[in-house]
């Protein structure tokens, strides 16, 4: 129970991706933060592929966790994967939003009138709404 806290703890906060924008998961902050102070040991895919390894073995001793075991044994597949492709976690940052400037929102008045009916049908239409 202890390596399932354990695998959810390092598995939970998304990696940013090298191209496009990654959504974050709600609360992800706060575990980024945690994975952020193991430094090399949590951001390297090797290491992470070699942990779920590790954590697969005990549990394919008992017939109750060969579900787990396999799935931990595909974890650890696909991390040493994205580690030979040289992939890594990176946090995703939140970036600081920029301020929009006074001078730039400020628009040019139009340079010319709108457009107005023409001279009759503005005369008629006082006439129309009284009677």
């Amino acid at each position: 129970s202890v390596a399932g806290v354990l695998v959810c703890l390092l598995e939970y906060p998304r990696s940013k991706r090298k191209k496009g924008s990654t959504m974050e998961r709600c609360g992800q902050k706060y575990m980024t933060a945690v994975v952020k102070v193991f430094g090399p040991l949590t951001r390297n895919y090797y290491i992470r592929a070699i942990l779920h390894a590790a954590l697969a073995v005990p549990a394919g001793f008992l017939l109750s966790t060969i579900l787990g075991t396999v799935c931990l044994g595909i974890a650890s597949g696909i991390y040493l994967l994205a580690a030979v492709r040289g992939e890594e976690w990176r946090p995703i940052e939140q970036k600081p939003r920029e301020r929009p400037h006074v001078g730039d929102t400020i628009k040019q008045p139009p340079s010319n009138p709108p457009p107005r009916p023409p001279a009759d049908a503005r005369k008629k239409q006082p006439a129309e709404v009284g009677g």
